[in-house]
Formats: C-alpha cells, sequence, structure tokens
C-alpha cells in the first residue's frame, strides 16, 4: 500500500495552511496512496500566543478540520491529520491529531501525552505546559496501512509510549513533528529508526520544515522507516508530498526474525544497592 507524507511550512494563517492541506489530499489521491500523513501543528505554527488565540477553535468550530475532513471524503482518502491546536471545553489547549476515514469521518483522536518545556543554548526557549494540557491515552485505530499508533513529536523520547502501542497491535507508527533545526540535526533520524526497529513496525514522520511566519524554524526530512530500520523516504528541506510503500508482511517477516515484542518483559523495580 502506498503511504503520501506531506512536508509543510504552516504560518499563521489557518486558512491558507487548509488550502495546502487540501490540495495535498488531492494529490495523494491522484497519485493511488491509500492514506495521507501531516505534520504536527498543520493548521496553525504562531508563537505569538495572543495572536494565536483568535484562531483556535472547538474542535467542531475548527475550520482546517472541517476542510480537511471535506476533502477526505470528495477524494476517497485516509488522513492521519497529524495535530491541531484545539481549545478544550476547560478553555485550555489540546495537541490533538485526528485519523480520518474516506467518509470524512473522524475514526480516532490522539492528545499529544509528553509537551516540550525547555531552555535551549540558542536562547529559544519553549513552554508546551503554558498553553496546553497533556493527553491522558493512547490510541491504535484500523486503517488500510495497518493497525495505526498516532503520537505527537516530543513523545517520540519516550519509547515506552511505543511499546505499549506495538503490543496493543500497531504495525505502523505515526509521529507527525515540527523539531527545531539543532535538535533534528543531532537527533531525528536515530530515534525514529530506533522505534522503528525495537517495536519491528513502519514509522511514518511528517514534519514541518522551513522559516516560519513566527520566526521558528525547523528541520523537516520527514521519513518513513521500514521495520527493519531502513529509510524508505527522507524528504530533505523541501516542502511538498513523498510517497513510500508500506507492506504489512515485512512487520511479519521482522518480527520472526526478531520477536521482541514476544520476549519482551515488564522490569521490576530495581533494587538500590
Amino acid at each position: 500500500m502506498k503511504a503520501a507524507v506531506l512536508q509543510m511550512t504552516s504560518g499563521i494563517d489557518p486558512a491558507v495552511n487548509a488550502a495546502t492541506l487540501v490540495n495535498a489530499v488531492r494529490e495523494a489521491a491522484a497519485d493511488g496512496a491509500a492514506m495521507l500523513f501531516t505534520p504536527e501543528m498543520s493548521g496553525l505554527i504562531d508563537r505569538d500566543r495572543q495572536r494565536a488565540a483568535a484562531s483556535i477553535r472547538v474542535e467542531a468550530e475548527d475550520r482546517v478540520l472541517a476542510a480537511v475532513c471535506t476533502a477526505a471524503k470528495d477524494h476517497g482518502l485516509w488522513v492521519h491529520l497529524g495535530s491541531l491546536a484545539i481549545r478544550r471545553p476547560d478553555g485550555r489547549l489540546a495537541n490533538r491529531g485526528f485519523v480520518i476515514d474516506p467518509a470524512g469521518a473522524i475514526r480516532a483522536r490522539y492528545d499529544k501525552l509528553h509537551l516540550f518545556d525547555v531552555d535551549l543554548p540558542t536562547g529559544e526557549s519553549w513552554r508546551e505546559s503554558a498553553a496546553y494540557a497533556a493527553g491522558e491515552g493512547a490510541v491504535v485505530v484500523d486503517t488500510p496501512l495497518g493497525p495505526l499508533g498516532p503520537t505527537v513529536c516530543y513523545d517520540l523520547r519516550f519509547p515506552a509510549l511505543y511499546a505499549t502501542l506495538a503490543e496493543s497491535g500497531a504495525t505502523v507508527l505515526a509521529v507527525p513533528a515540527a523539531f527545531t533545526r539543532p535538535t533534528g540535526a543531532a537527533h531525528w533520524h536515530t530515534l525514529l529508526r530506533a522505534r522503528a526497529i525495537e517495536n519491528g513496525c513502519f514509522v511514518v514522520a511528517a514534519a514541518q520544515t522551513g522559516q516560519h511566519d513566527d520566526g521558528r524554524a525547523t528541520y523537516g526530512h520527514s521519513l518513513v522507516v521500514d521495520p527493519w530500520g531502513e529509510v524508505l523516504l527522507d524528504m530533505g528541506e523541501t516542502a511538498g508530498v513523498g510517497f513510500a510503500t508500506i507492506d504489512p508482511e515485512l512487520v511479519t517477516a521482522v518480527r520472526s526474525r526478531i520477536p521482541v515484542l514476544a520476549h519482551r518483559r515488564s522490569i521490576p523495580t530495581p533494587v538500590v544497592a
């Protein structure tokens, strides 16, 4: 089955970002993809929280989500909408991903579990928890590519989440992201290949790339990695749609050669000597 991956440079205007997403759905369907994957914060990237607040809606009123659901239905395509900023009923925000079926219906939602709070040597400071609430659970959803475990960006650094998804039946792990350039160059490829190898899964990582309207710069290099750790697609820094083949039989073959899921054991609390 063919997977399509959108690498984009989201800006501060949700309408412009929605148009990019709708065009990507059209292109992916025209090229015969079974499913399209988009990056984290596909609908809006804006570090000016006061300005961004005017564009962030509750899920039922989010225009980007509505546009992608309509496009998925119009073109008969599954879409993993990597994530959007969604206003929760309590007024806080969720970094929420959606799996949308070819009827335009939302099959699954996932709120980012791990929030990124850090002061970087470059002088950049990130406080995701100042505005966002962490998710409370994981999900596995059936798709044409196989059972899919959605995650978001910083989750990538927490392998227990991916182990849980694989043990719950996932054969494809999605990692939509907006990695900074320094951390991307240092860790992106290594971590994604590790998650694929240690779980015997395909990993599909749609990424933000380039210089954004709000001044930040992201790493790009959207990847598709197979269960053996081979990189099937690396999109470099150019925005656009890329394609890779997902072969579910390869998951079975790799897991039979190195049956890590069958051998994995719970780890007791260490004795401190």
